[in-house]
């Protein structure tokens, strides 16, 4: 196999296996504390240990694992602070964000529309993971209209797909109700008004902070 293809593998591999073990932090499956070993990893999901150091290190720059010198990895603790500061950064970048993309957004928001109809609908079910998901396309739709690439590199290093859901399962919200800022989100962006849209943006996320 030419290295390339090798590489792609380990990588697709890697991705499957973090992704494995994100899910089963989320569900509780894996509560802090519990030690990650490489090698029981590995053989639970049948693969190397290679794409599961990979996986390791993209679950601690997560925040959501520490590795430790003679210790090794175990599941991290994700506190209240830790979610109250994530809220607030996101709420600075989000309302950057929609001063910025008012301009590029003018008149173009169908895609948004579509999304928070998926937004809406998974709020109906009470679907948490199916709100995040659409929830993060729809807001990471406006980031990447700023045309802003730090902006966007900022954004996505946070991992606000991982907060958003532990924040909905850590509180008591009313999905419906809190999904019905995007139609005013989209109204603003739709007519260009960026500094109603980057208002209505951070009031949105600091109604989500703990």
């Amino acid at each position: 196999m030419p290295d390339n293809q090798y590489s792609l593998k380990r990588d697709s591999m890697a991705e499957q296996v973090k992704q494995e073990l994100l899910r089963k932090i989320m569900q509780g499956e894996l509560p802090p504390g519990t030690r990650l070993v490489e090698l029981q990893i590995a053989r639970d999901l049948n693969t190397s240990q290679g794409p599961v150091r990979e996986a390791l290190r993209e679950l601690e720059a997560m925040d959501l694992v520490i590795s430790e010198p003679y210790k090794g990895s175990h599941v991290r603790e994700v506190t209240a602070t830790d979610l109250r500061e994530a809220y607030m950064v996101r709420a600075a970048l989000e309302e950057l964000a929609g001063q910025l993309a008012a301009p590029q957004l003018r008149g173009g928001v169908a895609a948004l529309r579509k999304e928070a109809t998926s937004i809406l609908s998974a709020a109906r079910k009470k679907d948490i993971a199916g709100y995040t998901l659409h929830d993060v396309n729809f807001h990471r739709m406006i980031i990447e209209g700023t045309s802003n690439r730090i902006l966007l590199r900022t954004w996505d290093s946070l991992s606000f797909e991982v907060h958003i859901q532990m924040r909905l399962a850590k509180g008591k919200f009313n999905l419906v109700d809190a999904q019905e800022a995007h139609w005013q989100i989209i109204d603003a962006l739709d007519e260009g008004e960026g500094k109603r849209a980057g208002r209505l943006l951070r009031e949105h996320i600091s109604g989500f902070r703990p």
